[in-house]
């Protein structure tokens, strides 16, 4: 049984985080504040550790950093727990070298889900790499990790701003550049047979976006827009591959990405294919709310059109499906924008 460290000063907290875990079949340690979690990672060394930010004593950061300068302790897959969702805030926890973070208040699939990918990947690097004969021989400018190589585009990367509308590549045309978003939303999408756009991705701040057409003389295959104010930082495909040739550890962590937005992509489609046009408005304006980060209070400020097109549904279905929404207070029209009032009941319309 795989044993987890679950370091958060809020009791209540803590403690249905637990029991959530444990229902899982997971053997679960706790701890309320960072020095006492400090103690028992070190006792202990659990297989995985779950540390809150914020806390008395020693903080998130501090336990990380602590954990990180141990021998026993540095290879501990460690994931975050957070309220903050500020880009610098994460990509701070990321630079001192977490594998993973989950904003608060967290769906429970999305922890499971965190914790069952870090052990894996945890388990597949034990089983290729002699681990601690790796970290004697790397250097110190070598890159070993995903978050190390978003800071070699955030650092040498050409920064590039777009207004929301601008297009930033379109399909067909010629690939030079891989981007990483540092801020900003951004739509993937190209042209069927019939000549109707089809989206085909959603992009946020610190996603790739270009590598539908990494290999040389190869056209980017969708073409993307700025559905927002975006700034991005891109590097030359010919350098990124060379980097990735360094750098196996790297290569096997976009390979893990790139797996998981190939399966979100089918999910979408399936969704498209099969469901009711009420199901698809209502689980597009849930993936728009998600993608965007926008709460209950903040409207969603997307256009029409582009709504209908990620559902896969025509434009003026979508809006009759919307007034009925609205009818039935699921969500509020605010002219252009959309506010989701029942968030729960709008993951359960058919």
């Amino acid at each position: 049984m795989k044993q987890i460290l679950l370091i958060e000063d809020d009791r209540a907290l803590r403690e249905n985080t637990e029991e959530l875990l444990e229902l899982s079949g997971y053997s679960v340690l706790t701890a309320p504040n960072g020095k006492i979690g400090i103690q028992s990672a070190k006792e202990n060394l659990p297989d995985i550790i779950v540390c809150d930010i914020m806390m008395p004593l020693i903080d998130g950061y501090g336990v990380l950093e602590e954990l990180s300068s141990d021998e026993k302790t540095k290879h501990i897959p460690f994931i975050f727990l957070s309220a903050k969702t500020e880009h610098k805030e994460i990509r701070r926890g990321m630079d001192l070298g977490a594998d993973d973070y989950l904003t608060k208040p967290f769906e429970e699939e999305d922890l499971i889900s965190a914790v069952e990918s870090r052990l894996a990947k945890s388990q597949l690097l034990n089983r290729m790499l002699d681990i601690k004969s790796i970290e004697q021989d790397v250097s110190n400018d070598e890159m070993r990790t995903l978050h190390e190589l978003k800071n070699f585009f955030d650092d040498n990367g050409e920064v590039m701003d777009f207004v929301q509308g601008d297009i930033i590549y379109k399909e067909r045309s010629r690939s030079n550049k891989i981007y990483l978003i540092l801020k900003g939303l951004v739509k993937g999408h190209c042209m069927d047979a019939d000549g109707k756009e089809l989206t085909t991705s959603l992009y946020r701040a610190d996603d790739f976006l270009g590598f539908t057409s990494f290999l040389n003389n190869i056209p980017y295959q969708e073409s993307a827009t700025a559905l927002e104010p975006v700034q991005l930082a891109g590097i030359s495909k010919e350098n990124l591959k060379e980097i990735l040739g360094k750098n196996k550890d790297i290569s096997l962590e976009l390979m893990e990405l790139l797996t998981e937005n190939i399966s979100l992509i089918k999910a979408q489609l399936l969704q498209m294919a099969y469901s009711s046009v009420r199901k698809k408005t209502a689980q597009t304006l849930l993936q728009f709310a998600e993608i965007m980060k926008t709460t209950t209070e903040e409207p969603i400020k997307i256009s029409r059109n582009d709504l209908a097109s990620v559902a896969g549904i025509a434009t003026e279905s979508l809006i009759r499906t919307l007034s009925g929404f609205k009818k039935e207070g699921l969500i509020a029209i605010e002219g252009r924008n959309i506010r989701i009032m029942e968030l729960e009941a709008l993951q359960y319309v058919n």
